[in-house]
């Protein structure tokens, strides 16, 4: 089971039949949203000691979350957004869907 506030909640599950006659379930492609048009909560300057997941449990309230400033911030991979120092952060207002 996946849970509500994973990035992947929302992504369907597929079925695929293998030549054996065995079923794989698996989970449909993902595709990112666009981070400019995720409305901001607040936007964070990195810092020496800053780590995505630091800033998504300071800002959020969860460091699990740290993948929705990734989407945010259009980032594919999440060191990116944190290995420049004064780099400024969109964090998004937390998107929880049902």
């Amino acid at each position: 089971m996946i849970e509500r506030n994973s990035r992947y909640f929302l992504v369907k599950q597929a079925i695929h039949e293998r030549e054996d006659g065995r079923h794989v379930s698996y989970l449909r492609r993902r595709f990112l949203p666009q981070g400019e048009k995720i409305p901001v909560l607040v936007e964070v300057t990195t810092g020496v000691t800053d780590r995505l997941d630091l800033i998504a449990f300071r800002t959020l309230g969860d460091a699990e979350q740290f993948w929705q400033i990734c989407d945010a911030n259009n980032a594919m991979n999440p060191f990116t957004l944190t290995d420049e120092l004064g780099r400024l952060l969109r964090v998004p207002i937390p998107q929880f869907q049902e």
